[in-house]
Formats: structure tokens, C-alpha cells, sequence
């Protein structure tokens, strides 16, 4: 058998040598033998064709010999006819229309006679069904289509059809790329393409319209051909896109959308695109010409939403000149003054007033009566534990059984010890969030206090509170910037004033305050952990402004030869978070900073150069981005003395995957998939850092598949991964009270029951859980996770770098840092109110939110909706609608503070 298979292999050999010898006769006889083959393909057709199709056929062929004759007079109606074939011709959706299959055998003599006719009428027709027959040629990589139809634009292109269209599009798409690519012109491209996208609009194919235009880089052009019936479609797809673009296109689709809204008086939607694009500018140009009051206060919530301070503009529009007190409202509107109010509303239309007590979180009682005693010893971390929980719990109710409680009267403070006191202190500055009138009255008994670290408490607590108002007298600078407290001999008092003004003035840049905290950066004699605050409290205030004063002051101090050796700190890392965050989402913009960064030789170089990058990126989806990231991750580094700062640049490369990442959602998915393979073979380093990172991704969105990760991680051999899993697991479930994960960490409260800082990590992420009792969100998306909140990433990401090292700071006594949590802290409501601003009872349709981009029609925005009557609580991905018509809403999305107007044209009973 073995020589038959032998022979057979040198057979074959054999015809392959004779099959090169004669390459050149078998390249002629292929056309030749293509001809033959097709025209037994058309014979074959000829023998399976109906009676009507064979008669069509043969029209169609008489036509194409009426062209090749020489008689001119008969070319006109030959071509019309041809025409008029193809356009009445019906076919199935897969099937190409008859006509054009049967002319497709004469297409190449049909090339041929239009390169012999003369210019005229006829040739420019000719060149017309050209290029749609060109369309059946499209998988061999030549633009027929494209071609003759440039020969002939002045030809009715919509009236072939849309699949035409879109086919001449995906043409203009590549040539246009190929031309540029050569450096060729493309005014002709562009201009066929001006005339292509009125007729994609008109058939509601307003992607293609877009898409086309944004292939040849003409998005500007886009408002022109829009009206009042395609606006809102166009601009749905035009930001849609955005998360899939990179800089600098990302922001010119946003600022051609905002225009378009402006165009058409949608400010709501306009208003949501300037905060996208973080111009402030922008923001108080489209605060201050709103065209009346209730939109003014309407977008007022918004801006107070977003956590951007403004100082409204009381003239406003010339034709309408505000009242002192029309003027005030929308500034209160703006300060979120009114917040505290509108939030207990929710609390009692829920019937949650009532304060809970730290036992309602731990339900001790479920746990083994042999754990329980345990968990529950009266020392002063478990105190402390207690503060946080209750904190949390109760925030922003103004009531509980703990502090503000007159029978438990300054007892609690007095049961933990040293920072912890300041801590327990401070925890009021949460009860009473946002109520800063009430508040300081509450407080003020603390500010006098003999014991430091309860004057530092108090300093913070006044920091916590006003954390996102904005009122005139200003009462957080006047207490906090107080030289007695900024230059107080406690360097306790001092950093909880810093930080106080850090929380207080966050995203407000305003200059006077770099008059308070700058000098204490520049001073050589402060300590690292002085210094590092105040960077990061400037870091704040002037998130995402690209400050340079600021920004070259950080970065000279990085260099410093003198301060080097201060750079080793641990509390050197705030630095570095400091001026990440002055270029939070500014993007390439930050690439000045990190080329400075690359001359630095210091351990701290590179991992500042990390958190510089990506706060600058945040929240883009930039894949570009995540890959060099990853890349980082991968790296092995050898034991030198630059280790610890190699391992910092890694996790500050885990985070940042999750902080690009959290803006889009296909990404989101990929990245939890890499966080599993980071896991399995990344170093200790990474791997504490991947829990974090995952809850980093999701905070207040508890996905199963996610917290039961963190779960199994909770009980990692390496106790600072299971410690950063629990605190994840608190972030992910923030808020939710979702009962597995309540479940969850209370079978860790009795696993952990004899590991103190396990179990402080673990109580923190109960009283995270139950946040609010279940009615606020950490999460920094909002308005329909169109825009991302930069104060509340800046306070996330804060908390996280501190987690890093967290028994280094959180659970040894720099706990205090757990608070910078509250510039991420919102309800989670939606409260419809009255053009007076007072609570409107209305009914809502709640339901999981459904992604309507592009879809035909006026497609479902909801699906799976419960009936509600206003205040709601809205669960992460949700949305709400109103169920009738009776009153219009002002704001684009029923999220957060809506109001209502009467809808004119409503009648009862309709």
C-alpha cells in the first residue's frame, strides 16, 4: 500500500511542475474559459426561467443591442426603458432584482461602449445605470457604483432606492479613505455625499447620515440639513456615538449636537451636553439665556446635580429681567440649598424617618449566639465601627439615637480614642448633609471643644456637610479658613481643616481659596501628610480645570531635590492624586505633565505619571487606553529599592482599567473578564487591587456575577485582598440594601469575628450597604448615565488609593478618609415639583431603561414598568416616565429634582 500512496504524492508533484511550466497559457485561456463558464450560466438560467421572467430577459437584452447600433435616436428611450425596469422590479430582501441580474452579463460591454460614446445626454444616462448595475460587482473590490456615478451627479440618485444609497455611501466611505491616504482631493466625495445626506434623513436612515458625514470628517455641516421632525433622532445617535470616539472628535460631535439642541429650544438636552463637555462657560451661557424662570430653576437642578457651583447671572436676559427673588431661587436651585428638604420628603413619603440603630444593620440576633457576644464587644475600634455605620445609615435625616440623640448626649465620642474621636465628630457632618443652616447650630457646641481631636471633628463635620452647596455667606470658608484652625499647633486640626475646604469647595474653582491652601503645599516645614491634603484638596476644588499656577507648583515640588526624600512617604500619594485630578477628563491634554514627569528620577515618577493619565482619561471607554494599562500590568519587577513604587504603578494601572472603562458598557463586561485573569497571575500587588477596581466599576449597581467575585475573594488567604473585597463589596451594593449581600457580610462579620480589622472593614461596608436606609447612590453617573459626576469620581477614587495600603490608613487611624465618599453621595430619588418648586404628587411608570438608538419608529423607552406615584426611588439602570399626559416635564429625563408644568392642551377624562 505505502509505494501506491508514494507514487501518487509524485504524481501530483509531478502536475504541479507542468501546471507552472505552462502559467502563461492557463493565465490566456482564463478569460476565455470565465466567458465560457458564464455562458453556460446563462444558459442554464435561459432553461430555469418562468415565460415572464424569459420575456423580461429578452427585453432587456433587445435594449442593450439597441445601444451598440449606431443610430443615436434610439439610445434615450432604450436607457429609459432600462431604467424604468429596474426601478419597478420587485424582489425579496435576499434575492438582487431580476433586471439587474440579467444586464449584469452585459455589464463589461456596456464599460466598453460608454468609453466609445461622445460626451452628451445619453452617456451621462448611461454612466447613471452603470453604477447601479456596478452594485452586484461590490465583493471584487471595485468601486463601479462610486465611479459612474461620479460621471454622472446630476442624475436623480434618491430615486433608486435606499439600498443604492447606502451601497454609494459604504463606496464614498473607502475611496474617501484611499484618497487621503494618497493625498488626493476629495472635494467630488464630499459633495456627492452633501447631496446623499438629505435623502438618508428624509427616510429616517439617520445613521447612515451621520455616519457618512462623520467617515468624511464634515460633522460640522451636520445642522444644516436637519429639521424639527429629525433633530432629536440625529442627536440621539450623534451622542450615542460619542463613547466610541476618540479626542478630539468625541468633543466636536458633542458640541454639534449642543447646537443642534440650542437650535431647536431643547435647553434641557443642551444643558446636559455642556456639562459633558465640562465647560463652564458653556453651562452659564445656556444657565443665563434660558428663556423663562421654570426652565432657569429646572436647569439650576441640574447644574446642582452635577455638583458645579455657579453664581447665576440675576439680569439674565435683557427681555426678562429676573426679581431679586426669581433670581435667589435659581441660585438656590444651583447651591442645592433646598436639597436636605426635598430629600426628607422622599424619607417620609417611604416612611423612614424613623432613625435605625446600628443592631437594625448587624441583626446580631441571625448570627451564631457564640459569634454574636464577640462581634459585638464594647472597645473602642468597635465604637468607632459603630460611628461609620450609623453615619451612613442615617445620612442626611438630621436624626439618630447615636449622636444627635439628647439622652446619648457626647457619650459616644467619649468611647473610642484619639483620630476615632475625630471621626465620631465628624459623622455629624453626614446626619446632616446639605442642611448647613441647622447644621452648624448642631455642630457649633463641638467647634469649642478643649480636646483637639474633637475640635478636628467638628472642622470636618462642617466640611462634610456643606460638601455640594453653595451659599452666599459662605460659612464653611469663614470656620475652616480660619488661620487660628489652618495654622492650629494639631496637625490634626489642621488636616481636617484642609480637607473640610477640600470637600466643601469641590468643583467650585474658585481663586480665592489657592490664597489658603497654596502656601501650605509650598511650605518645606509642614509634613508630608499637611502637604499631601492640601494638594489634594486644591486638587478638588480645581478638578478638571488644567490649573497651571497649581499644576506647575505640584509638579516643581515633585522634582525638588530637597523634598526627595519626603517623596516616600506613604502620604506622598495624595500628591499625586492632587494633580491627577487638576486634569480629570482633560485627555491629551495631560500629556504636557507626564513628558515633565519622565525626567524625573523618583520611585514617584512613574506611578504619578499612571494617576495623571488616567484621571485625564476617565470614564471614556478609550480602549487605546486600557491596552497600555494592561501592558503595564504584565510587567515583572525585580526586588530594588524603586519596588514600591513600581507596585503603586501597577495598581494605579488596575484602577484606572476600571475608571476608563465605567463609561461604556461593552467595555465594562471586557474589563471584568481581564480583572479574572489579573487575579489568577498577577502579582500580590495586583491582586489587592483588582477588588477594588471591580467595585470601582459598578459602585451601587450590585451584579450578581460581580459581588459573588468579591465574595469569594473575601476569603482570600492574603488578608489585604479579602479586606479590599469586602470594602468592594460594600461600594457595589451602596445604597441598595440588595439582602444577599447584607447576607453575605454577615456570614463575614462571624468569619471575621475574631480579626479586628477585617471585621472594622466589614461593618464600614454594612453601613455602605444600607446607606441612606436604602436611598442613595454612590454612583457618579446621573441624568441616564449620560453624564459622569468628576466630584464624585474625585471622591471615589480618593477613598480607593487610600484602600490601597488600607491598613496602612483606613483601618489604622487615617479612617477619616472613609468620608471623601460623600462628594459621591445623591439620592437616588426623583421628586416632581410645582412651577413654585413645591412637591407635586404624580404617577410615574418606573422600568429597566431600553436603549431606543436607532431603533424605527417611536420604540418603548422602558420595558417591564411598575406604577408609582412621585417621590420614587429609581434603582440603577432605571428609568421613569409619566403615565399621562396631564403635565409636561421640563427636564429631558425624569431623574433627580423634575418640574412639572400643567399641560394646556389636557382635558380630565381623555
Amino acid at each position: 500500500m505505502a509505494p501506491a500512496s508514494d507514487a501518487s504524492k509524485v504524481t501530483d508533484k509531478g502536475k504541479g511542475k507542468a501546471t507552472d511550466g505552462k502559467a502563461d497559457e492557463a493565465k490566456k485561456g482564463k478569460d476565455g474559459q470565465s466567458q465560457a463558464k458564464s455562458k453556460k450560466e446563462d444558459d442554464k438560467i435561459d432553461e430555469e426561467l418562468s415565460e415572464e421572467d424569459q420575456q423580461l430577459k429578452s427585453e432587456l437584452d433587445m435594449l442593450v443591442e439597441r445601444l451598440t447600433e449606431t443610430d443615436s435616436s434610439l439610445y434615450k428611450p432604450a436607457l429609459e426603458a432600462m431604467k424604468t425596469s429596474i426601478k419597478t422590479s420587485t424582489s425579496s430582501m435576499t434575492a438582487v432584482p431580476k433586471p439587474l441580474k440579467f444586464l449584469r452579463p452585459h455589464y463589461e460591454p456596456l464599460t466598453k461602449l460608454y468609453e466609445e460614446w461622445p460626451e452628451s445626454e445619453d452617456k451621462a444616462s448611461l454612466a447613471d445605470v452603470l453604477s447601479v448595475i456596478g452594485m452586484t460587482f461590490s465583493d471584487e473590490d471595485r468601486q463601479d457604483t462610486l465611479k459612474y456615478r461620479l460621471l454622472s451627479p446630476s442624475q436623480d440618485i434618491g430615486s433608486w432606492g435606499h439600498e443604492y444609497t447606502r451601497h454609494l455611501a459604504l463606496e464614498i466611505g473607502e475611496v474617501y479613505a484611499k484618497r487621503i491616504a494618497a493625498d488626493e482631493p476629495v472635494q467630488n466625495l464630499v459633495n456627492l455625499a452633501l447631496i446623499l445626506v438629505p435623502l438618508f434623513l428624509e427616510s429616517n436612515a439617520e445613521a447612515d447620515a451621520v455616519d457618512l458625514m462623520s467617515e468624511l470628517e464634515i460633522i460640522e455641516r451636520l445642522p444644516y440639513f436637519v429639521d424639527e421632525n429629525t433633530y432629536s433622532r440625529v442627536c440621539l445617535y450623534l451622542v450615542s456615538m460619542v463613547n466610541l470616539l476618540t479626542f478630539p472628535e468625541n468633543e466636536q460631535f458633542l458640541r454639534v449636537a449642543h447646537g443642534i439642541y440650542k437650535t431647536y429650544n431643547q435647553c434641557a438636552q443642551a444643558m446636559v451636553i455642556a456639562m459633558r463637555l465640562n465647560d463652564r462657560d458653556l453651562i452659564a451661557q445656556d444657565l443665563n439665556t434660558a428663556h423663562d424662570q421654570t426652565l432657569k430653576k429646572q436647569l439650576a437642578f441640574m447644574v446642582g446635580r452635577q455638583k458645579i457651583p455657579l453664581r447665576v447671572d440675576i439680569k439674565g436676559d435683557p427681555l426678562q429681567l429676573m426679581t431679586e427673588a426669581q433670581g435667589q431661587a435659581v441660585e438656590e436651585a444651583a447651591g442645592n440649598i433646598k436639597l436636605s428638604e426635598y430629600f426628607k420628603t422622599l424619607g417620609k413619603e417611604l416612611n423612614i424617618l424613623e432613625p435605625k440603630t446600628t443592631e437594625d444593620i448587624y441583626k446580631s440576633h441571625l448570627e451564631s449566639s457564640r459569634v454574636a457576644g464577640m462581634t459585638n464587644l464594647d472597645s473602642a475600634r468597635h465604637n468607632l465601627a459603630a460611628g461609620f455605620v450609623n453615619a451612613f445609615v442615617n445620612a442626611g435625616f438630621g436624626n439618630d439615637k447615636m449622636m444627635l440623640n439628647d439622652d446619648e448626649k457626647d457619650t459616644w465620642v467619649w468611647k473610642t480614642k484619639d483620630e476615632g474621636m475625630m471621626s465620631t465628630v465628624a459623622s455629624l457632618g453626614t446626619l446632616l448633609m446639605w442642611d448647613v443652616e441647622n447644621g452648624l447650630d448642631k455642630i457649633d457646641k463641638y467647634t469649642y471643644a478643649s480636646e483637639p481631636q474633637i475640635l478636628a471633628g467638628a472642622m470636618l463635620a462642617i466640611g462634610i456637610m456643606s460638601s455640594g452647596t453653595c451659599i452666599d455667606s459662605d460659612p464653611a470658608l469663614a470656620l475652616l479658613g480660619d488661620s487660628e484652625k489652618l495654622e492650629h499647633k494639631n496637625p490634626l486640626v489642621r488636616t481636617a481643616s484642609i480637607i473640610g475646604l477640600g470637600l466643601s469647595y469641590a468643583g467650585s474653582q474658585r481663586d480665592d481659596l489657592v490664597e489658603y491652601l497654596l502656601p501650605i503645599v509650598n511650605d518645606s516645614k509642614e509634613s508630608m501628610q499637611i502637604t499631601a491634603m492640601a494638594a489634594l484638596s486644591l486638587g478638588l476644588i480645581f478638578i478638571g480645570s488644567a490649573n497651571p499656577e497649581i499644576s506647575e507648583t505640584f509638579v516643581t515640588l515633585l522634582i525638588d531635590e530637597d523634598r526627595k526624600s519626603k517623596l516616600t512617604d506613604k502620604w506622598a500619594r495624595f500628591l499625586s492624586l492632587g494633580l491627577g485630578l487638576l486634569f480629570f477628563g482633560r485627555q491629551e491634554e495631560v500629556d504636557v505633565v507626564l513628558e515633565t514627569l519622565k525626567v524625573m528620577d523618583h520611585p514617584l515618577a512613574r506611578p504619578t505619571s499612571v494617576l495623571a493619565e488616567i484621571c485625564a482619561w476617565a470614564g471614556t471607554g478609550a480602549v487605546l487606553k486600557i491596552q497600555d494599562l494592561l501592558h503595564i500590568c504584565n510587567e515583572h519587577f525585580e526586588e530594588t529599592d524603586e519596588k514600591k513604587g513600581d507596585e503603586l504603578e501597577q495598581v494605579y494601572a488596575v484602577l484606572g482599567i476600571a475608571l476608563v472603562a465605567m463609561g461604556e458598557d461593552v467595555g465594562q463586561e471586557m474589563v471584568l473578564r481581564h480583572f479574572g485573569h489579573l487575579m489568577h497571575y498577577g502579582e500580590a500587588n495586583i491582586r489587592r487591587a483588582v477588588p477594588l477596581a471591580m467595585g470601582l466599576i459598578s459602585p451601587s449597581n450590585p451584579q450578581m456575577k460581580v459581588y459573588d467575585t468579591l465574595s469569594r475573594y473575601s476569603h482570600d488567604n492574603d488578608n489585604d485582598v479579602a479586606i479590599n473585597a469586602i470594602f468592594a463589596m460594600g461600594l457595589l451594593g451602596a445604597g441598595t440594601n440588595n439582602a444577599r449581600l447584607a447576607q453575605l457580610l454577615r456570614q463575614l462579620a462571624s468569619y471575621y469575628h475574631r480579626d479586628q480589622e477585617s471585621l472594622f472593614m466589614v461593618r464600614i461596608a454594612q453601613g455602605l450597604l444600607h446607606m441612606g436606609k436604602g436611598t442613595m447612590t454612590l454612583n457618579p453617573f446621573h441624568t441616564d448615565r449620560q453624564i459622569l459626576s468628576r466630584v464624585s469620581t474625585a471622591g471615589l477614587l480618593t477613598v480607593l488609593v487610600a484602600m490601597i495600603d488600607a491598613k496602612q490608613f483606613i483601618t489604622s487611624n487615617a479612617h477619616y478618609l472613609l468620608y471623601f465618599l460623600v462628594t459621591a453621595m445623591h439620592p437616588r430619588f426623583l421628586v416632581t415639583l410645582d412651577e413654585d418648586l413645591k412637591p407635586l404628587t404624580v404617577n410615574v411608570r418606573v422600568g429597566q431603561a431600553v436603549d431606543v438608538v436607532g431603533q424605527a419608529g417611536r420604540p418603548k423607552t422602558i420595558t417591564g414598568w411598575q406604577t408609582q406615584s412621585t417621590p420614587v426611588l429609581l434603582a440603577y439602570g432605571e428609568r421613569a416616565e409619566l403615565e399621562d399626559e396631564e403635565y409636561i416635564s421640563v427636564s429631558s429625563t425624569l431623574e433627580g429634582l423634575v418640574i412639572l408644568r400643567k399641560n394646556p392642551d389636557w382635558e380630565d377624562g381623555k
